[in-house]
Formats: structure tokens, sequence, C-alpha cells
């Protein structure tokens, strides 16, 4: 006998957002490069002080912030994730040691690429509600903006900032920025509470000023936060 609908979701955002935590901990423990939004984290641990993890989580609240005169509101999906993604990059990085040699941290690398996108689809799938930093970008996009330059032109300014402030760019950047798209693009509706191909009612598209995500653009550079 199958668990009701809404505890399926609460437990697949869950996972997804801890796995979304791992991966992105991979990624800064590989030592190789990180996404656009962690290199900004990352930069501001390094320059000020405390965790990744809780830039992370400082990040996210600021960001939620700029959703009032976008209008969007926020789902349980995206309170969630502020808090536990930042918890679970803070935990990792303090109980896990950096990887050395050249072949393990590619292989870390490559592997929290590809756990990063089946995450994203777990957490997107569920429905509860974007990321707060893809809300950010669908809800600039319902303003009449294109979404591929809305996010391009944010990503690419946190980027710079946080690679001023020490933040690491290298190959797991590129290597993200490539592969999290098409991975998320296949895991996103095969996750999708309903089956394949199967929306879940709780997403709607970026034009939608209630705050949901629509599927295509999540699965950018930075899907699922």
């Amino acid at each position: 006998m199958l668990p009701p609908p809404r505890t399926r979701r609460l437990s697949q955002l869950f996972v997804g957002l801890i796995l979304y935590g791992v991966s992105s901990s991979m990624l800064l423990l590989a030592g190789l490069g990180v996404d656009p939004w962690d290199v900004f984290h990352q930069g501001l641990s390094r320059r000020i002080g405390l965790g990744v993890g809780t830039w992370a989580i400082i990040v996210g609240l600021c960001v939620l912030v700029l959703w009032i005169p976008l209008r969007q509101r926020p789902g349980l999906g995206t309170i969630c994730n502020v808090i536990v993604v930042g918890v679970v990059i803070d935990v990792m990085l303090a109980t896990i040691h950096p990887v050395h040699g050249l072949a393990a941290q590619v292989a870390v690398m490559v592997g929290a690429v590809l756990l990063n996108g089946i995450a994203t689809g777990a957490y997107i799938g569920a429905g509860l509600g974007p990321g707060p930093r893809d809300g950010l970008m669908t809800g600039l996009a319902a303003r009449g903006h294109s979404i591929r330059i809305v996010r391009t032109s944010i990503e690419l300014t946190v980027l710079a900032v946080g690679w001023i402030l020490g933040g690491t760019v290298g190959v797991g950047t590129v290597v993200y920025a490539l592969g999290i798209g098409p991975i998320a693009h296949v895991t996103i509706p095969w996750l999708a509470i309903g089956g394949p191909g199967g929306e879940p009612p709780d997403l709607q598209t970026p034009a939608d000023p209630a705050g949901g995500v629509d599927p295509a653009p999540a699965a950018g550079m930075d899907a699922g936060r």
C-alpha cells in the first residue's frame, strides 16, 4: 500500500534537499570549483567567517526578502530549502576532510554533479515550492524578462562577486554549468509526483505570480536552489 500523496511529497522533498546539500558539499570538498551561488557563499565564508552552509542560509533568507516586491509566495519546500541545504553543508564540511589527489577530486566532482541533478529532480518533483534563488528568477521573469537572461545575469554576478571575495572558480564550476541542466531535465519529469512526464499540481509556470517554478528553467546553472 502506497503512503498518502502528502507523505510521499514530504519524504521526497527532504530526501532531495539532503542529497542536494550532500552534492554541494562534495563539490566543495573536491576543491575544483563549485556552482555560482556556492562560489559566493564560499567567498563570504573566507572573507568574513562563518560556515559556507551558514552563509547559504543567510543569503537564502535575504533572497526571500526580495520576493516581497515580486509578490512571490514561498511554499513549505522553499522554507525547508533555505534551512536544510545549509545545515547539511556545514555538517558535511565539519566532519569530512577535503579530497586529495586529482583522480579522486575529479571522481567526487563528477559524482557531485550527477547527484545534484537527481536531488534537483526529487526536490522540484515534490512540488512544494521553488528554492529561494529560483523563485527570485521566475519572479523577475514574470515581469516580462527572459528567464535565461535573468538567470545568466544573476548567476554571473554572484559568481564574479564570489570569486573576488575568494570563492573557488574552476573546472568544477564549468562541469556543473554544463551538466546540471541536461541531468535535471531528465530527472525532474521522472521524479515528479504523479509518474513519468507528470507535473506536480503545485508546480506552475514562471508567469504565475503565486511563486511556482517551471521545471525547464529550474534546470539551469543552479537548479533547485
